[in-house]
């Protein structure tokens, strides 16, 4: 990989880290948590593009990490379903 292009990806990597601490004082309330997580979603992706070079593997190994990338995202939305949906009364510590 050259040189220029790694310096290219590190400033787009030191840009979408900007964008996420500058979303993170925005007063929008639950949407930042949202925000975050697409900003986070393109570091990785940036990071397993260039730097894990994946994009010049073969197709099974880009099958076998976009299954992992999805069964985390399955896991997150189970997750973030099951803390949603309990009562309140739950959620507070019991003493």
């Amino acid at each position: 990989m050259s040189l220029p292009r790694l310096i290219a990806v590190w400033i787009a990597l030191m840009l979408l880290l900007s964008a996420a601490i500058a979303a993170s004082f925005l007063p929008i309330g639950n949407w930042r948590q949202l925000i975050n997580i697409v900003i986070a979603a393109a570091k990785a992706g940036l990071i397993l593009w260039f730097f894990m070079q994946l994009r010049t593997e073969s197709a099974l190994v880009r099958l076998i990490a976009g299954s992992a990338g999805a069964l985390l995202f399955i896991l997150a939305v189970m997750l973030t379903a099951d803390y949603s949906l309990r009562p309140a009364a739950s959620i507070i510590a019991v003493h």
